[in-house]
């Protein structure tokens, strides 16, 4: 009988490991696709792609919310400059920020 009650702790141990395993994932993979949206923004805009292109109406869509308050920290004369900071800002903070609560679930996990 006390057999039985270890494997079920052993279970629900492995149950909460996956669980968490999945979860930051999940949030490392939500930072990371953030980031890529947010470079490829970049790069159409920079490479002077054409901003009436689905392909490019839909990255900037998604990647503007994105930005959070990085969209207009910088004001440079050239907005290609601007977009190119700003924007890459916000897809590094996407990826250190992504990094942390990783860290933050996986350190709080019994």
């Amino acid at each position: 009988m006390g057999d039985h009650r270890e494997r079920g702790a052993v279970t629900a141990s492995r149950l909460r490991e996956r669980f968490v395993s999945v979860l930051t994932t999940l949030v490392r993979w939500v930072g990371t696709l953030a980031a890529v949206l947010l470079v490829a923004h970049v790069v159409l805009t920079v490479g002077g792609a054409n901003p009436d292109n689905g392909i490019t109406r839909f990255v900037a869509a998604w990647a503007d919310p994105l930005a959070l308050g990085f969209r207009d920290l910088f004001t440079p004369t050239d907005a290609n400059l601007g977009v190119l900071v700003n924007h890459g800002l916000a897809a590094l903070f996407w990826l250190v920020a992504s990094a942390l609560v990783s860290r933050l679930i996986r350190r709080g996990a019994p």
